[in-house]
């Protein structure tokens, strides 16, 4: 990928005319992320909330290039309310639909480039990528998350949740789908994340 392509089992990116997506999940609670303001001299602003306990906005989200290409932004949001039998995060399946998703979105094959958390290397999610032949993944090196632009993204849309305090969960939801419908609609921010990181996503001139 430093040399320009990413090459994958002998092939590359290049090759089958392919997405590269980086791909990362985050989540966030009621509880706001600290972050400066204006106040007057000697008055520090309080905001007073009750977020614990409460659940969380899960997010799972991919940055998609390709050479020539409007760098894209596709994701899914998931409230986590606490509830008994309820599930607490993204499962295959769902990171299974939000592929396909992107696939049809996107019309061509993808290679999809994450990390090794448990759930996306499981022997259910191996046989999910199996059966999808438009599909190719490579695993990100151990403890590097500054190899995905996914990550400022997450950092992007957090910076700007700072001392909001929204009194629900479908509030915190609202709020954070607006501002990555924002970014969905921003491909230079976008491409600054993907720059961010130092890999070189446009082919080698031949």
């Amino acid at each position: 990928m430093g040399e320009g392509h990413l090459a994958v089992g002998g092939t590359t990116a290049r090759d089958q005319d392919a997405w590269i997506c980086f791909a990362d999940e985050a989540g966030q609670s009621l509880r706001p992320l600290k972050a400066r303001t204006w106040s007057r001299r000697g008055c520090t602003p309080i905001v007073t909330v009750s977020g614990k306990g409460s659940g969380r906005v899960n997010l799972a989200g991919l940055i998609c290039c390709k050479p020539g290409q409007r760098t894209r932004l596709i994701y899914r949001m998931m409230i986590y309310r606490r509830r008994k039998y309820e599930r607490k995060g993204f499962n295959e399946t769902d990171y299974a639909r939000l592929l396909g998703a992107a696939h049809q979105q996107l019309g061509g094959p993808i290679v999809l480039i994450w990390d090794n958390v448990n759930i996306h290397v499981d022997a259910l999610m191996r046989s999910l990528i199996d059966t999808r032949a438009w599909l190719t993944v490579v695993h990100l090196p151990a403890y590097a998350p500054e190899l995905n632009p996914m990550e400022m993204v997450w950092s992007h849309l957090k910076g700007g949740l700072g001392n909001l305090a929204p009194c629900t969960l479908d509030d915190l939801a609202a709020i954070i789908r607006s501002r990555l419908k924002q970014l969905q609609y921003r491909p230079g921010l976008l491409n600054a994340f993907l720059a961010h990181t130092g890999l070189i996503m446009n082919p080698r001139s031949t």
